[in-house]
């Protein structure tokens, strides 16, 4: 047995921990979860888990349904409201083939796996540092706000307050660091950022930090979204995702040129292209939901121009203003996906990309320094700076077209990603909508 399996036996004796919660996700970001007892968990920790994978979303047909979930004793923690007398812990699990014992291609957490792999034997680790806007609603059957208040407001002790207050307590007593949390733009949107650490490590927190927002909310009567674009009126919730490679053999991060204007070395560059590059592509990935095209539109701070510029929050990638001393801080952030798309294929899609970028040598166009919102269609062609997707259908139109995806995702992902995605479009342009029924029933 391996020393972290005992180090997990070992801690669930001490802790008393009287359940054990196997956690892993399907195709579409939602976490699945399987429950063992202490007695179990030597023999789950060696062998895995067996389950039926034809019941999740993208995993396998009926005629080869038998799957293995073997947990990863690096990400055993305790929940924070599991009673002393009671304690329930977690850990994720890989997927696994059961009879070769390999890592299953359909697994969304392998696909990251391959992609930081390959990541470090160019010699960099990929960092990410996410920041999750999401919103709180009296209940999930509407959009009652809890407060009025806006971007960066300090309110009293109101309800919202409490929520974030307990649930960066409860991320950090799991070993999550928080860097900061405020209110957002819109009426009873918040925000909580996470430190930024290696991608794999942050695929598993944003599934535990959306967990426990929601945990925390409905502990408390409320109930928390990461729906992209909840109310009509508002600025929707993104996940603007901040991005760095360190150097292996330096530590040091391969994105910082001082003679350079804009402070990015040439890997930088080459990454930030190769993203903007295949930026159509992905934001199926990115943004894989029907309402997630709601947020990208003109006029609610969403980007939706494939550009890149420093200051300039309307551009699709943004690099932050360098500061003196602070070259570990130079980093590229993008500014499409959303709060509700799965984290291991939105880190795994936007690593490949800046790695082709790099390995391919591209070409970084020029900044766009202008409100490209301002901007007229001509103007923006003559810069060439080409528009995300305008709905869901458009983008799997040019996903399905994308070698780059098909090899980025695997074949087993990429396939489902497709055929699911074009079914939930068929059930959505099939409804007959209220507004459809307000503005045409009255006249035709």
């Amino acid at each position: 047995m391996s020393k972290n399996n005992k180090k997990v036996i070992k801690a669930i004796k001490d802790l008393k921990v009287r359940f054990i919660r196997l956690w892993f996700t399907d195709v579409l970001g939602f976490l699945k979860c399987v429950t063992v007892t202490p007695p179990e968990i030597k023999r789950a920790l060696e062998d895995g888990m067996g389950f039926d994978g034809s019941s999740i979303e993208g995993f396998a047909r009926v005629q080869e349904s038998d799957m293995v979930a073997l947990p990863d004793p690096s990400t055993f923690q305790i929940l924070p409201w599991s009673p002393k007398n009671e304690r329930v812990a977690r850990m994720f699990c890989d997927i696994l083939d059961p009879k070769s014992g390999r890592p299953f291609p359909g697994d969304p957490r392998y696909i990251l796996k391959r992609a930081v792999t390959r990541a470090k034997q160019k010699g960099y680790v990929y960092h990410v540092g996410p920041e999750l806007e999401f919103f709180y609603f009296r209940n999930d059957k509407g959009t009652e706000i809890l407060d009025a208040a806006g971007y960066f407001d300090l309110t009293p002790m109101d309800m919202p307050s409490n929520l974030r207050k307990q649930t960066i307590v409860a991320l950090e007593s799991m070993g999550i660091q928080v860097e900061y949390s405020h209110h957002e733009v819109a009426p009873s949107q918040h925000e909580i950022d996470l430190r930024h650490t290696d991608a794999m490590t942050m695929a598993d927190n944003v599934m535990t930090y959306r967990y426990v927002v929601k945990e925390i909310a409905q502990r408390n009567g409320a109930y928390a979204t990461f729906m992209p674009k909840p109310i009509q009126t508002e600025n929707g919730s993104g996940m603007h995702t901040h991005q760095s490679l360190i150097s292996v053999k330096k530590g040091n991060n391969a994105f910082f040129d001082r003679k350079n204007k804009f402070y990015l070395s040439k890997i930088a560059r080459c990454f930030i292209a190769g993203q903007l590059k295949h930026a159509r592509e992905m934001t199926s990935v990115t943004n894989q939901w029907i309402n997630s095209y709601k947020r990208l539109i003109p006029g609610f701070e969403a980007p939706i121009y494939v550009s890149w510029a420093q200051m300039n929050r309307s551009a699709l990638i943004r690099v932050p203003v360098y500061k003196p001393g602070k070259e570990m801080a130079t980093r590229v952030e993008i500014r499409s996906p959303d709060p509700a798309s799965n984290p291991y294929l939105v880190f795994a899609v936007l690593l490949a990309a800046g790695l082709e970028g790099i390995e391919k040598n591209y070409s970084l166009p020029l900044p766009v320094p202008h409100n490209l919102y301002e901007m007229s269609p001509e103007e923006r062609a003559k810069l060439g700076v080409e528009s995300l997707p305008e709905d869901l259908l458009e983008a799997i139109r040019i996903t399905e077209k994308s070698k780059f995806l098909r090899q980025a995702l695997g074949t087993e992902i990429f396939d489902f990603f497709i055929r699911n995605r074009k079914e939930e479009w068929d059930r959505y342009r099939s409804q007959v909508t209220e507004y459809e029924l307000k503005r045409y029933l009255p006249i035709l």
